[in-house]
């Protein structure tokens, strides 16, 4: 049995383009790139793979040089206008000159026919390997406590806040999702609780859901009936 291939999750699954005119040939390369876990389409002229390409969702190119229509390397001119999508050209020439050609054009890659399918496709991981996105940086946080000046900013805005309000915000946002019941925000926010009653929570809540909703379109607080309030994990 024949090992899987060391493929990372984010070329598992990836799209790739081949273009080529002669069929037993990139039947052969979709195939094996196939049983390496990409996702193959297939076009034979170089005006088709420039639509498709501009259709989006492709992570590499396999491009002929020799096309019907027009040259692989006017192909890949066009395609540099636009994207950085990697480009591997397949060629029945191995002349210097036209590999120095192809790289200049932005290409990532050179394969001379004729060419091994394995080869191909560990070169379309390598590649894939090299230029795959890196992490997006940590979405900033909606809410940002200042626990020492008491102040809160909800979407880079400062919120005006009563005591109360900030008490029973700050409260919330210790640990997003976790329910709060009346009682125990009562405890937590107003000194004499004994002496308050639970509706003066749902009164300060009212209040301060306007105030969020003021500056972002959408309501952080989840109330649970019967049991309190939240703030939602996905808003904070």
């Amino acid at each position: 049995m024949r090992n899987q291939p060391d493929v990372n999750p984010w070329q598992a699954g990836a799209r790739i383009l081949i273009v080529e005119d002669e069929p037993a040939i990139a039947d052969t390369l979709s195939y094996t790139l196939k049983t390496e876990g990409f996702v193959t389409e297939c076009c034979t002229l170089g005006r088709d793979a420039l639509v498709a390409i501009g259709k989006g969702g492709h992570a590499l190119v396999i491009l002929d040089v020799g096309l019907p229509d027009i040259s692989g390397f006017d192909v890949c001119r066009e395609i540099r206008r636009t994207s950085d999508i990697p480009v591997i050209f397949l060629t029945a020439r191995s002349d210097e000159v036209d590999r120095i050609v192809g790289l200049e054009l932005g290409a990532d890659d050179y394969v001379a026919k004729p060419f091994s399918p394995r080869e191909v496709a560990s070169r379309a991981r390598a590649i894939l390997r090299r230029t795959r996105p890196t992490a997006p940086p940590s979405a900033i946080p909606k809410f940002v406590v200042d626990a020492e000046c008491a102040r809160i900013a909800y979407c880079g805005v400062r919120v005006s806040l009563t005591r109360y309000e900030y008490g029973l915000l700050s409260a919330l946002l210790e640990r997003p999702g976790r329910i709060l019941s009346r009682a125990q925000l009562m405890e937590r926010v107003w000194c004499d609780a004994e002496e308050s009653f639970e509706r003066t929570v749902d009164a300060h809540v009212k209040t301060l859901r306007a105030k969020l909703r003021a500056i972002c379109d959408e309501d952080p607080i989840e109330t649970h009936r019967g049991l309190g309030y939240s703030i939602r994990q996905h808003a904070a």
